[in-house]
């Protein structure tokens, strides 16, 4: 099946298949409220922590979880806490063995990002603070930062039965 792209020409569609996308966890905190929401002063910091799961569900069908938590603080005082699972059921039956995990890591994460970024902003502005409004994420970055990551902690662990 073909798509039309802006030009009007024909380009090949796509391998990656998107089945569902679904809200899979979601949590809101708000600990000091309503003390907190009288309290004038800075505007809270927030602290974001990204994870992206992945999970065999069928032969080339995958879960790809976003995971958002975030932390926004007052001085010394927790203001709330997000945690958001934001997750799809990915077909990969086109694309290539070596290409699945990329693929997973970084295009699937892509599509589900403005869905899980649209939740975390109306969840925020519903806890009665400003919608919290994420910046775009590199997925490419954040891969090549897992990838870094796995191979150090690889290259540190001793080797077995030493």
């Amino acid at each position: 099946m073909n798509e039309k792209t802006l030009d009007g020409t024909s380009a090949p569609a796509g391998p990656l298949k998107v089945l569902v996308q679904y809200l899979k966890d979601l949590s809101f905190e708000n600990p000091g409220a309503p003390q907190i929401h009288m309290i004038r002063g800075e505007a809270p910091r927030a602290q974001l922590h990204l994870d992206v799961r992945a999970r065999t569900i069928a032969p080339m069908q995958y879960e790809v979880g976003l995971v958002l938590q975030v932390t926004a603080q007052r001085e010394h005082e927790t203001v709330y806490i997000v945690e958001i699972e934001y997750a799809g059921l990915f077909d990969l039956a086109g694309v290539a063995e070596e290409r699945v995990t990329p693929t997973l890591m970084i295009e699937a994460p892509r599509i589900l990002f403005p869905f899980a970024r649209e939740i975390l902003a109306k969840a925020t502005r519903d806890g009665g603070y400003p919608p919290l409004l994420l910046n775009p994420i590199d997925f490419v970055a954040v891969f090549r930062d897992r990838v870094k990551r796995e191979e150090e902690s690889t290259i540190a662990a001793p080797a077995p039965g030493a």
